[in-house]
Order: structure tokens, then sequence, then C-alpha cells
């Protein structure tokens, strides 16, 4: 499939979830222009604030892969991501990223991502959500651990 099929199809998925209930997001994982996973955005279907389109993709992608690591693979999304995702599609790992609507789009639609940009500058403790560290003395022996294991998976 060419790049603006891959894109249709993203599009496509964000149209039929509008009309099945869910949000209106749609994404599609490609490797070599085939399609190697979808999701849509089912936060109030499935009572889940992370069941956003393209979490949704990398999740079906990796479980269909066998990998966590998606280098070599493409993202095509109905929308420009939110912070949450582009989060995601920097963790996966994919090649590249493709979107429709941008950020301006969406929040003129009423999904307006504007303020975690915002709070994300700040530092925890001027940020909305209170935020307190907490005995990072005992929340540091799980970075030791994880430094003196000699098989664990770098990601």
């Amino acid at each position: 499939m060419t790049r603006d099929e891959l894109m249709r199809a993203a599009i496509e998925l964000s149209v039929q979830n509008v009309a099945n209930g869910g949000g209106p997001f749609g994404a599609v994982i490609a490797r070599d222009g085939e399609i190697i996973a979808t999701g849509v955005n089912r936060v109030t279907a499935e009572h889940d604030p992370t069941a956003h389109a393209e979490v949704s993709a990398i999740r079906a992608a990796a479980r269909k892969l066998g990998t966590f690591d998606l280098s070599g693979c493409e993202i095509y999304t109905s929308c420009e991501p939110c912070p949450m995702c582009l989060g995601a599609i920097y963790w996966a790992r994919l090649d590249r990223m493709f979107y429709g609507n941008d950020k301006n789009d969406a929040a003129s639609a009423g999904f307006d991502d504007a303020f975690i940009y915002r709070e994300l500058e700040l530092e925890p403790g001027k940020r909305r959500l209170p935020s307190e560290r907490l005995l990072p003395d005992e929340a540091a022996r799980a970075f030791d651990d994880w430094m003196k294991k000699e098989d664990r998976i770098e990601y």
C-alpha cells in the first residue's frame, strides 16, 4: 500500500470509530507498505484513559511481531498524537510518523492537550497535579538491582 492509502486507512478507522461510539481517532502501523496492526480510540467505551488509537495500535503490533521494538515500522494516525501517544511512539522506536489532523484541529474538536505540554515545562512542585518525591533512597534499590542483573534486556 502507498502512504496515502495507509493514511486513508487510519482516517477511515477514525470515522468508523465515531460511528461505533468511540473517539475520532484511528491509527495504522505498517511495515514495507503492509498493515501490521490497527487501533482506534476506545477511552470511553473501555473506561481506559490510555486506550488511545496509537497506543492500541502499538500494543497490537508488538503482540503480533513478538517484540517491543517496532523499528522498521511506520505509524499513520488520523491526528497528531497527544503527549502520551508521542512518548509511546518514541519508546516503540517506530521509524516514522504520518498524521492527518494536527493538534490545533484536535483542540477545536475539544481534544486540547496544550496544558500537558505546558505542565511538562514546569518543576514537579509547580504543576497542577500535586507531586512530591518520597523515599528516593528506598526506590533506588530497584535501579541498583536492575544494573546488577546480568540477563537484563535493554530497552
